[in-house]
């Protein structure tokens, strides 16, 4: 790896080339990765792939012009000093956020470097060139926002919110509800028939505590091995696994921590508040997220819920 500053003013244009091309590549797979779900979006990222197209060639017009024709290839990772990317393909599924936020700090980054190459370029030629690209990399926010403003009118951006908001709701709360239901619900009746069966707050915790964490494993593994999120779109199965499996050790550990009080009965008092607090939290959510009407979202988990919790206290009374 080499320095900046050791480099010569043909290895300078040269990285410059390379560094566009890359940046070519990169907002072509935003545009790519986005034209499913936010056509607007790609739209806009196609119109900066053709920004950087142009940066390219005009580099490659003055590299000719005083170097020949012969171009090394010098890549970012050859030379000190350049943050490390993420692959894009590694991204996927983009979300606008993550991709907005990467291509804000490709702009920045190669601002910074054509103003410290135009600083130390001896032709006036390069010299010139590469302030205009630094000022055009500068505006390049601006142009942004003008394509953004120019094909992203007051319906295409409802429409590509309501796309995020669906891609929220398959990736992140879909399996975190599912996660919640499963921790709040199925440990009602182990953590209350040990709390009923042995009287004993301690015993009642420590019943609760391993099927919280048992179900959390369990369903985190089960979550994200239901399907790598290619075919449904529902996003990265670690990161869908683990949003499972914490709601779900969350769920559970919610009225097992009351548990941790010595007096058996405020212990289940305060426990039976949080169950009733889990269940309405639920509720809200399917109601939020999966547009159930409130009536219906209530009476299917409260039923279910009390259903399990009388059950746990019958085991635990018989």
């Amino acid at each position: 790896m080499k320095d900046f500053h050791s480099l010569s003013q043909r290895e300078v244009l040269a990285l410059a080339i390379s560094l566009e091309e890359e940046d070519e590549r990169v907002y072509a797979d935003f545009a790519e990765g986005l034209r499913h779900d936010f056509p607007a979006s790609a739209t806009v990222f196609d119109g900066m792939r053709a920004e950087e197209a142009g940066h390219r060639r005009r580099l490659i017009e003055l590299y000719r012009a005083t170097f020949g024709d012969h171009i090394p290839l010098i890549r970012r990772q050859d030379v000190k000093g350049f943050v490390q990317r993420k692959p894009v393909w590694l991204l996927r599924p983009l979300g606008l956020d993550v991709v907005r936020q990467q291509a804000s700090a490709i702009e920045v980054e190669t601002r910074r470097f054509y103003e410290r190459a135009a600083a130390r370029a001896e032709d006036a030629g390069v010299r010139q060139l590469l302030d205009d690209l630094a000022q055009e990399e500068r505006t390049h926010q601006d142009r942004a926002q003008e394509l953004s403003e120019e094909k992203l009118g007051p319906q295409v951006r409802e429409d590509e919110d309501r796309a995020r908001r669906r891609l929220f709701v398959l990736q992140i709360v879909q399996p975190g509800l599912a996660g919640l239901m499963d921790g709040s619900v199925s440990t009602l009746a182990p953590v209350f028939a040990a709390a009923f069966a042995t009287r004993n707050s301690g015993a009642a915790f420590l019943v609760g505590l391993a099927a919280s964490l048992g179900a959390g494993i369990s369903m985190g593994f089960a979550e994200a091995l239901s399907d790598d999120g290619t075919l449904t779109g529902r996003g990265h199965p670690f990161v869908r696994g683990l949003v499972c499996g914490a709601m779900t050790a969350l769920g559970g550990v919610g009225h097992t921590l009351p548990f941790l009080i010595r007096s058996f009965s405020v212990a289940f008092a305060v426990a039976f508040g949080v169950v009733v607090v889990e269940l309405g939290v639920i509720t809200w959510i399917r109601h939020r997220y999966m547009d159930t009407p409130v009536v219906s979202a209530g009476l299917q988990v409260f039923v279910g819920g009390a259903l399990v919790f009388l059950t746990g206290i019958l085991i635990g009374s018989s």
